[in-house]
């Protein structure tokens, strides 16, 4: 098989997964191949912290199958299910959409904030800015309003909900760049950097760039 980045998508929508990879690929620019693998033991869309620790053992299973041409694996759900355990059963890179991210929204000390479809999981973002030694420049999380899954589902009204989170982000916590947090979020968060003059990080590319850049180092 063809060297190539694994994509784990910890939600078990095979559509989110379809647009995950999309993204993946154009973000990889032809250096490498993006392969997908999607959950099966997990909801459609994660949107609680019970989902979101639960997910974590098949983002380790499936990860620690990983094909012997795999050179890297990004999990990507918003929380970093099983990252740290993925890590420690692998010798490549791997890397979570999440910390991603927050390490590129925080460089040159930015402030940055989040927005995102599932206010259950503010807990579980805080805590990624806090192991990442990034919680002083995190200015907090912005959620839309409503079903986080029924609002996946409509693409409009994901879109401007989304960016009245991000100009809450913006406007009221003083955020210098704002994450849109969530895998299946990815569509839209391409989208939303037309409308605001403040950097918008879309979590997969970050996703991709880490890859590379780890990549580089173990070269």
């Amino acid at each position: 098989m063809t060297s190539h980045i694994l994509l784990i998508n910890p939600n078990s929508s095979r559509a989110t997964s379809d647009m995950m990879v999309s993204i993946a690929r154009k973000a990889a620019t032809g250096r490498l191949a993006v392969a997908i693998a999607t959950a099966e033991r997990t909801p459609p869309m994660i949107v609680t912290p019970e989902q979101l620790k639960a997910s974590a053992a098949e983002v380790v299973e499936i990860g620690s199958k990983h094909d012997p041409a795999c050179l890297g694996i990004i999990v990507s759900a918003f929380g970093d299910p099983g990252l740290a355990s993925l890590r420690e059963s692998v010798d490549i890179p791997v890397v979570g959409i999440c910390e991603a991210s927050m390490i590129e929204a925080s460089r040159a000390r930015r402030r940055f904030g989040v927005a995102t479809t599932t206010p259950d999981l503010l807990e579980a973002i805080g805590d990624r800015a806090r192991d990442l030694g990034v919680a002083h420049l995190y200015t907090g999380i912005r959620c839309t309003a409503g079903d986080p899954v029924a609002l996946a589902a409509d693409e409009a009204l994901l879109r401007q909900s989304l960016a009245e989170a991000v100009r809450a982000c913006i406007e009221i916590d003083g955020a210098e760049a704002v994450i849109i947090g969530g895998g299946p979020l990815g569509q839209a968060a391409e989208q939303l950097q037309s409308l605001f003059e403040t950097p918008i990080i879309a979590p997969i590319p970050c996703a991709i760039e880490r890859v590379f850049d780890l990549l580089q180092v173990n070269v």
